[in-house]
């Protein structure tokens, strides 16, 4: 970092905004990205105990103003605590932050990161990378959750963190923007439990059957893959076994 940069950052924290899923039930996952980015030395600050909901639930729901006054109190306390980039593993809180408040939040100028591209690009400055042979490689299936994926257009560097770490990715049939939804989503999973293990059953379906995961890097989507199939594992349970694996 060179002088000017070094002075620049000078006031400035980046926040890792973990989600209400991530902090309220799936605390193994938590603590993984925790150790992940201690291990890859991404710097961050935790406002856990102070930070309100991202809101998108809320605003989805159709209650605009109830959704404004949590971004406004969440700007506020980003603010106080010289808050100039968000990173988070959440693909619903990703697209609030990114595409949401812009539009709730006057003045909003924080930057938003999802956890993949920070993880990504953590691997490459550090020249962290798997180095066995292709037949070393894990056989694994990869699950484009829909915030992340059509929403938010992040497709390649989950995968690509995948294969640095020693994964070979065998596609789902239906991926990408042709992704189906795990099932939990809008609410489904919450009101209609039922139908929302269904969805999943149908989506784990389309898996190749030498596969050893289902990895994504969404909490719910993990959770209810999880409740049709045991192959299924968060994003960070898969980067940190590989991270432990290389020493790193």
């Amino acid at each position: 970092m060179g002088l000017v940069d070094w002075i620049k950052s000078l006031g400035s924290n980046v926040l890792y905004y973990p989600g209400c899923l991530m902090k309220g039930i799936l605390s193994t996952e938590f603590e993984n990205y925790k150790e992940i980015f201690n291990r890859l030395k991404i710097d961050y600050i935790l406002l856990s105990d102070e930070e309100f909901c991202c809101g998108l639930s809320v605003l989805n729901a159709g209650y605009r103003k109830d959704a404004r006054k949590l971004a406004k109190k969440n700007f506020d306390l980003f603010k106080k605590h010289s808050v100039t980039k968000i990173i988070t593993n959440c693909p619903m809180c990703y697209h609030a932050f990114k595409e949401i408040y812009p539009k709730l939040v006057l003045d909003w100028n924080i930057e938003v990161e999802h956890a993949t591209v920070t993880i990504l690009e953590a691997l490459k400055k550090r020249g962290v990378r798997f180095r066995g042979s292709d037949e070393e490689k894990e056989l694994v299936s990869y699950h484009d959750p829909c915030y992340l994926g059509r929403y938010s257009g992040v497709y390649d560097e989950p995968r690509k963190v995948i294969e640095l770490l020693g994964g070979k990715i065998a596609e789902m049939r239906f991926n990408r923007e042709s992704a189906l939804c795990c099932g939990a989503g809008g609410g489904v999973r919450m009101n209609f439990p039922d139908v929302a293990r269904k969805v999943a059953v149908e989506r784990v379906k389309s898996i190749s059957s030498n596969a050893t995961k289902i990895i994504s890097p969404c909490g719910l989507c993990y959770a209810n893959l999880k409740s049709a199939s045991e192959k299924s594992v968060e994003f960070s349970t898969f980067v940190l076994g590989k991270l432990r694996g290389l020493g790193r």
